[in-house]
């Protein structure tokens, strides 16, 4: 499901602020298990695993399995929504569904230049995703400086679980990011990241509709669309216990949407084993230029908006982690968080979910090990 895709992506924007340059290889397993749940009755249960394992002294081969069980009941009604061109009268079990979501990787570092290249599978019992990526890190002015550079191309395909016929089935995402991270001093680094973002194919849920005149009408959205991303990232030790990460990043795109996120996290030793803190975020997003007041579409527009976020609205989250490690040179380390998500008000939203805005709360558990 594309939400819960959406989701996973923003989970980006709180993992702590690492340096982009390259390190030592090393043998690496790790288990987590992630849960979401909002007030739109979306809950999410994540099992993951990933095992990282040395070839030789300069190569990394690795592997990772999400798999995400979805239980979505206020989105039971994706799969009886109905058109003029698209009706049966028949209703069918909502979009519950569980999602697996492989990836493979190999990496080349010799301690100057980093590679890694692998693929990306996803798969849904309404969805298909297939992406292959690329990363080069090269490291300069006696490693405080890196530059880096990513590729990744996605081509997925849609299988709507209702009995529709869809303009098109193939969605295509491509990422190129360019980034340079440097060292200012021994307790402050810092990184800048351009990103450039295109999309194309069938952009719309094919489940997402409105109702006009007592129709149900699917969403419409353009076939094509590109953005731009500037991120702006930081990390300052303040003592030898405390440390600040911070982030902003600022985007926008040829639908006419532009947003800000601001990122802060503070993070403490409270003993040589334990360290926490508290984490910070807002976001704010203006609409796309062919979203319109809800209740104001009509049936032969080119374009039909029911997701909220292709709408104005707010959004901000407050998260505390946690991180155990026995000793200073433990191979084994425990990674907790819990962090609670809410939207301002918003009609789609409201319209959609039966609830003026979402609040979620999220958690993680992760444990590390190196051999």
């Amino acid at each position: 499901m594309q939400i819960i895709k959406s989701f996973l992506i923003s989970l980006l924007l709180f993992v702590p602020f690492t340096k982009s340059y390259a390190s030592n290889l090393k043998d690496s397993m790790s288990v987590g298990f992630d849960t979401y749940s909002d007030t739109g009755d979306v809950q999410v249960y994540s099992p993951t695993f990933s095992l990282m394992k040395k070839l030789s002294k300069e190569f990394l081969v690795g592997f990772k399995l999400r798999i995400d069980t979805i239980t979505a009941a206020s989105i039971k009604k994706l799969t009886t929504a109905t058109t003029s061109s698209a009706s049966t009268g028949e209703e069918k079990e909502g979009p519950d569904d569980v999602r697996y979501a492989p990836s493979f990787s190999l990496t080349y570092d010799n301690g100057k230049d980093s590679l890694t290249g692998g693929f990306y599978l996803s798969s849904e019992k309404d969805y298909q995703g297939r992406s292959v990526f690329a990363n080069y890190v090269r490291q300069l002015n006696e490693d405080n400086t890196a530059i880096g550079i990513g590729v990744s191309q996605s081509f997925d395909k849609w299988n709507p679980s209702i009995p529709r016929d869809l303009p098109r089935t193939d969605r295509k995402e491509g990422k190129f990011d360019l980034s340079i991270n440097q060292l200012i001093s021994p307790t402050f680094s810092m990184q800048l990241v351009y990103s450039y973002l295109y999309s194309e194919g069938f952009l719309a849920s094919p489940y997402n509709y409105t109702v006009i005149n007592g129709a149900n009408v699917y969403e419409r959205y353009p076939e094509k669309r590109t953005g731009n991303a500037y991120a702006l990232k930081g990390v300052l030790l303040l003592n030898d216990s405390n440390s600040m990460n911070f982030s902003y990043r600022y985007y926008n795109d040829d639908w006419g949407i532009h947003s800000h996120t601001v990122n802060v996290e503070w993070l403490k030793d409270f003993s040589k084993s334990v360290t926490s803190g508290l984490r910070l975020r807002y976001y704010t997003q203006s609409q796309a230029n062919f979203t319109k007041s809800l209740g104001t579409a009509l049936a032969n527009d080119t374009y039909i908006v029911s997701d909220y976020r292709m709408s104005t609205f707010d959004s901000y989250d407050v998260g505390i982690p946690l991180i155990y490690k026995p000793s200073k040179g433990s191979n084994f380390k425990l990674s907790a968080s819990i962090d609670y998500y809410q939207t301002t008000n918003n009609d789609y939203i409201k319209a959609w979910y039966n609830t003026p805005n979402l609040s979620a709360i999220y958690t993680t558990l992760r444990i590390d090990y190196d051999f």
